[in-house]
């Protein structure tokens, strides 16, 4: 039995404004109205036991919820390891393979690729079982397109009997005269981070190479939680844990380490140049995604999914539009747009990390407009689902209902309300939003006061009706 481990971490700073650090770009309903991690989800169902749909998933803390539904739409269950800080995939991956049996095997996966042949993927899979099971490592090689100086590649030696070819190195990522000096020579795949091997095998290559990170994780793991499907190590043991990548820390210096290649398609849509690459192009060279028009213009990505974008006469840009934010960028500088985020959060600018939508495990809500003492949200919540009970001392509240059924408490009161009726909550009222419907509720929020910051919110339960309040 293979147990699929995706790994969901990475900020995706290179797709800004699109992707944050709130909502990475593995969330972001990026190719045909789905999630990277959806894709990768459905991907990996295929190699998982027919019925089971087991997965293990690691994850950030804050992005706990966004990880639970999207194995929900997938059809998938099992357990998702909440990491207190990123560490890199070294870490992910130990904890993930102290997490199980010895004799498992894992299939490690990042959340954030895109192979669009899932059956092609889950074949290549099955072909590298007989090496894992000989207590091999194997890591699977994209046969490489172009020369690109964005990827690792892998150098490949000998073929073995079971199939797969050994590793002679791992190269980092080269410049582009490397690249074309290695694809000529023809024995380079590039490094697509996907991994087969026993749990047992894995915790030796990290006992050999990075022991402290082992006895980190380990002590982590150890002395952590369970709430659910919710594995929390324990913060001050993983946060002692050293940051290290797989292939630096592990690969690199472990012994049987083989390849097996993959001739599909393969992307890491890790800049604003594989995302363009996703999207046909015109007679032009021009990509467009939404609302976007491109006029005399040639080499020109738009992304425009909330208004018109109008791009005249220009020539090899990237124009990504979004409610809050507008990059407007040379195709030539994709892989520098994380010095954007860098630079706007050396200037505080919010947006930098957060979007203009916020996820919460009862849905979302948006602004839409603020002033000195009020701003106005938009807000929805799933069928079934509930705000926690809570209070301010700072702000009153108008709601509206747009769409669907509200259930409202406030105070000691109870009742519903359906469409264009609204209610008023004082200041330091006890209140809670519901939605006892089987469609989505959408309100209109209207917070007035002196302060309106997130932080002025006494909560008395949790969004799952647990009381949150300390005895006393």
């Amino acid at each position: 039995m293979i147990i699929p481990v995706v790994l969901c971490g990475g900020t995706g700073t290179r797709l800004w404004p699109l992707s944050r650090k709130a909502l990475p770009k593995q969330f972001v309903p990026l190719i045909d109205g789905k999630s990277l991690l959806q894709l990768a989800l459905e991907r990996v169902k295929k190699v998982s036991p027919p019925g089971l749909g087991r997965v293990l998933c690691v994850a950030a803390e804050p992005h706990r919820f966004l990880v639970m539904e999207a194995m929900q739409v997938a059809g998938m269950q099992g357990d998702i390891i909440l990491e207190p800080v990123g560490r890199n995939t070294a870490p992910a991956m130990t904890l993930a393979a102290l997490h199980v049996s010895p004799d498992d095997f894992l299939l490690f996966c990042p959340a954030d690729h895109h192979i669009p042949d899932a059956c092609g993927f889950a074949a290549m899979v099955e072909r590298g079982v007989v090496a894992a099971e000989q207590g091999s490592i194997v890591t699977f090689g994209v046969v490489p397109g172009y020369p690109s100086t964005a990827y690792g590649y892998i150098q490949k030696g000998a073929v073995r009997d079971d199939g797969s070819l050994t590793v002679t190195r791992f190269i980092e990522k080269p410049t582009a005269e490397h690249a074309a000096s290695m694809l000529l020579q023809g024995n380079v795949l590039w490094n697509a981070g996907v991994f087969l091997c026993r749990a047992g095998v894995l915790l030796d290559a990290v006992k050999q190479h990075a022991p402290d990170i082992l006895v980190s994780c380990r002590k982590a793991l150890s002395q952590g939680s369970r709430d659910g499907a919710f594995v929390r190590p324990e913060p001050d043991a993983f946060i002692s844990c050293r940051a290290e990548s797989i292939d630096y820390g592990v690969m690199e210096h472990f012994h049987q380490v083989v390849t097996l290649p993959f001739s599909g398609s393969w992307s890491d849509v890790g800049s604003w140049n594989a995302v363009a690459e996703l999207s046909p192009p015109d007679a032009q060279g021009n990509r467009v995604v939404g609302q976007g028009l491109a006029l005399q213009a040639a080499g020109t990505y738009i992304h425009a999914s909330n208004r018109p974008v109008v791009a005249l006469g220009t020539h090899n840009l990237f124009i990504v539009d979004t409610p809050d934010a507008l990059l407007v960028a040379a195709c030539t500088h994709a892989e520098e747009v994380r010095t954007v985020v860098l630079a706007l959060e050396t200037m505080k600018i919010p947006e930098a990390d957060q979007h203009r939508r916020v996820v919460r495990p009862w849905g979302w809500f948006e602004m839409i407009q603020a002033g000195e003492r009020f701003q106005v949200k938009r807000i929805f919540v799933k069928p079934g689902a509930s705000l926690s009970l809570q209070m301010h001392h700072h702000r009153a509240e108008h709601w509206v209902v747009v769409r669907g059924t509200a259930q409202v408490t406030r105070g000691i009161r109870t009742f519903l309300l359906t469409e264009n009726e609204s209610t008023y909550i004082p200041i330091g009222e006890v209140h809670r939003l519901h939605n006892p419907g089987k469609t989505e509720l959408e309100i209109i929020e209207v917070q007035s006061g002196s302060y309106l910051g997130e932080d002025d919110i006494v909560r008395l339960d949790d969004d799952y009706g647990r009381d949150t309040m300390k005895p006393g």
